[in-house]
This record gives C-alpha cells, structure tokens and sequence, in this order.
C-alpha cells in the first residue's frame, strides 16, 4: 500500500542545523497532508509541523522561525529544515501523510494516515 521513510537524522551541536527528508511510496494518487511530529524520551508525541497539498503550514510555537517545512508533491516527499537546534529539540522525528489517494487492484482507494518509523535527531549541549 504506502510505505513512509524518513531519513537525515543525526547528531548536532546546538545551534546547528539538520534536514529530514520523509518520502511516501506506493500507488499514490494524491496526499492532502504531510507532516513532522517528534517524541522525547518520557514524553508524549507533539506536532512540529504539518503543510497541505496547496501549500499551507502550521508550525507549533517552539517550531516557528526556525524551522522550515516543504513538499514536494511531484515526489511525495516533505523537508523539516531545522536551524538553530537546541538541546531540547532532541527526540525522534516520525512523518506522517495524510489523507491519502492510492491505486490497488485497479480502484481508488483512501488511507487516513501513515506514519514513518521514525529518524533519531540528537543536539548536544
């Protein structure tokens, strides 16, 4: 059906910066929206950010001005660019899309959403 990988994880100093890139693949039709979310150790999953087919972002507070995020829909790919990191952006970053169109046994079919396995960002003190 649809697969969800993310890559460019890593180990930073603070203050650096980190891309992830997150792909989709299958028969995929079409994908309403992609995003990043992140979990901590001990913590609970939260939203960095999420951006629609047309364009549109939402960042949460502890995202905005520093980080970026992008799409690629003649890849079914989406970017976090992340600038200025800090100690407390460490966790696992999962991607998730949305509301997707894919093709199986020659129909149309609708997912909700998929997730990645996620990519570990580490930023040092």
């Amino acid at each position: 059906q649809v697969q969800v990988v993310e890559s460019g994880g890593g180990l930073v100093q603070a203050g650096g910066s980190l891309r992830l890139s997150c792909a989709a693949s299958g028969s995929i039709v079409s994908i309403n929206t992609m995003g990043w979310y992140r979990q901590a150790p001990g913590a609970q999953r939260e939203l960095v950010a999420t951006i629609t087919r047309d364009g549109s972002t939402n960042y949460a507070g502890s995202a905005k001005g520093r980080f970026t995020i992008a799409r690629d829909n003649a890849k079914n790919t989406v970017y976090l660019q992340m600038d200025t990191l800090k100690a407390e952006d460490t966790a696992v970053y999962l991607c998730n899309v949305a509301g997707v169109v894919f093709t199986s046994g020659g129909s149309r079919r609708f997912g909700m959403e998929y997730w990645g396995k996620g990519s570990l960002v580490t930023v040092s003190s």
